[in-house]
């Protein structure tokens, strides 16, 4: 486990009381502080051209309006910032720290293209980096807004393109809760997975 910048009341146990599949889970406790973030890290399949990942997760809360993240992955060529998948404006979204540019942007029209998170079921999440490209999967369906390439798409990510090629070398792989307004939340991992190409759900 790590706690980014202080730790708090922010916790994460291995939970028998719910679980996707199998008998157990991963549950966080976050908190609404800035010091109650909470993570649960690994190493292990993380680096090379491309990064898949399937996880599945459980909130106990909607996304808030507020920024929220529950995955964080340490970007090398971005000076060791973090490329970071959670919430906003109470939909899924990507937000990269060194700048905090947002995919999709943070427009009506860009947040439109993206999807809340069901509370109270498991959710299957799928993202793939490859180069220069991101894609993002709901339940086995693509996330329009939530999809980088080369090329500036307005109200989704221009803004992300803006400060110029976007080439990601990631070296790290954390799920938990860390809150940048008031938000907590209790959510629950299983089942996840990391590879080359697209792991399917």
């Amino acid at each position: 486990m790590v706690f980014p910048n202080c730790q708090g009341t922010g916790r994460a146990v291995v939970d028998s009381s719910v679980a996707h599949e199998g008998l157990r889970s991963v549950r966080v406790d976050g908190g609404s502080g800035y010091c109650d973030h909470v993570f649960v890290r690994t190493t292990r399949g993380v680096g090379g051209s491309a990064l898949f990942a399937r996880f599945f997760v459980r909130h106990t809360i909607a996304l808030p309006d507020a920024h929220v993240t529950f995955l964080a992955m340490r970007d090398v060529t971005d000076g060791g910032k973090d490329l970071r998948m959670g919430g906003q404006n109470r939909a899924l979204q990507w937000n990269r720290e060194s700048d905090d540019a947002t995919l999709p942007e943070q427009s009506p029209a860009g947040v439109a293209q993206s999807v809340p998170l069901a509370v109270g079921e498991w959710v299957c999440v799928e993202f793939g980096v490859t180069g220069s490209e991101l894609r993002t999967w709901v339940n086995g369906s693509e996330v329009a807004g939530l999809h980088v390439d080369t090329t500036p798409t307005p109200d989704i990510d221009s803004q992300w393109l803006r400060r110029g090629p976007w080439t990601p070398s990631l070296s790290d792989f954390r799920f938990g809760w860390e809150s940048y307004g008031s938000s907590g939340d209790t959510l629950w991992f299983d089942d996840v997975a990391l590879g080359s190409s697209r792991i399917g759900c």
